[in-house]
């Protein structure tokens, strides 16, 4: 009775010592386009929370492709993007799967997730247009940019990066794409020098006397204003939030999906789950200067000294199906030449 007795014991140590293990070794695997500062304490959070450790690689650039190239034996689980473009190349290339979770669904609104739930939103943030502190409080719209008044006082990147395409794509959906290579055109005109750099070379090309106008993503703003040797860049501009006399500001995201393959599916669940609980929102939207997707999470202190704005409540399927289109009329423009 007794040898009985310490071997049901024995047993019960080893089932218990077995399923520690397994917890202990359970892992997620991401793809992120996003910086390791900017997401690595979200990824220490839902570490110490779950128990499961989530590895990371970083990319700038090439996600799709090798995803693609990995194909069933990717170990990738959860994708982590910067832009709608890039959440639809992945869609569109049949890299992603879709998630039953009522908990993303309630969390995130339509507006910012796909209709056959393959992404979903983090954050938010908006194509401002910042203007030179030296015009004084101005109220802009996006088709002002092409108004021959502002001729040879604009500034932006590449009309073809991601940001910029995105805030095309909307103008074809609210104007039709006759129109909006008609504004194209115009703000071609109205540029300063040729579209180069990136969102904070705008601003800072106002502080040089370069431009008046630039258009660039919210959250960059925030990143001058704490970065001692961009601060004065961002003193030298007024940021404004564009149309807010009608359709509203055009707001772009930063998402996630899971991985068409993902090993650990269970895992990539929960920790896209854990992305837009309130404590992920707050911590997400504060280190990256954004706004929560979620409703009813604080702005951090800094984003909401921006002011309030109203937000264009176009879909961001409805932006990604113009993004060809867009493509197109860019070079029709001839609008980085």
């Amino acid at each position: 009775m007794l040898n009985k007795i310490c071997f049901s014991f024995l047993v019960l140590v080893t089932l218990l010592a077995t399923s520690y293990s397994a917890l202990a070794s359970e892992e997620v695997n991401v793809y992120s386009y996003r910086q390791p500062f900017l997401v690595k304490p979200l990824f220490d959070e839902f570490t110490k929370q779950s128990g499961v450790k989530v590895n990371v690689v970083f990319a700038k650039k090439g996600m799709a492709e090798r995803l693609a190239r990995e194909g069933e034996y990717s170990p990738a689980d959860v994708l982590l993007t910067t832009d709608i473009s890039r959440l639809v190349e992945l869609h569109d290339k049949s890299l992603l799967q879709a998630v039953d979770s009522n908990k993303l669904e309630q969390a995130i609104s339509e507006q910012f997730r796909a209709n056959d739930d393959t992404w979903f939103a983090l954050t938010t943030r908006v194509r401002n247009i910042y203007s030179a502190k030296r015009l004084g409080n101005i109220e802009l719209s996006y088709e002002d940019l092409a108004d021959p008044k502002y001729k040879g006082r604009v500034c932006t990147r590449s009309g073809k990066h991601a940001y910029n395409v995105a805030l095309v794509s909307s103008m074809i959906a609210t104007h039709g794409e006759a129109k909006t290579l008609e504004w194209l055109e115009g703000v071609k005109t109205n540029l300063a020098r040729k579209p180069q750099g990136n969102d904070r070379g705008q601003v800072q090309a106002i502080h040089q006397n370069l431009c008046d106008l630039a258009i660039g993503n919210s959250y960059y703003f925030g990143k001058m204003q704490t970065n001692k040797d961009q601060q004065v860049w961002a003193e030298a501009v007024n940021i404004n939030f564009p149309n807010q006399d009608n359709r509203g500001a055009h707001v772009n995201i930063s998402g996630v999906a899971m991985a068409k393959y993902a090993p650990n599916k269970a895992n990539a669940l929960a920790l896209m789950e854990f992305l837009v609980s309130e404590q992920a929102q707050q911590m997400y939207a504060e280190t990256n200067m954004e706004y929560p997707v979620r409703d009813g999470v604080k702005w951090s202190e800094r984003v909401a000294s921006w002011g309030e704005f109203k937000a264009d409540n176009l879909s961001l399927e409805t932006i990604a199906k113009h993004r060809k289109a867009a493509l197109t009329l860019l070079d029709k423009a001839k609008f980085d030449l």
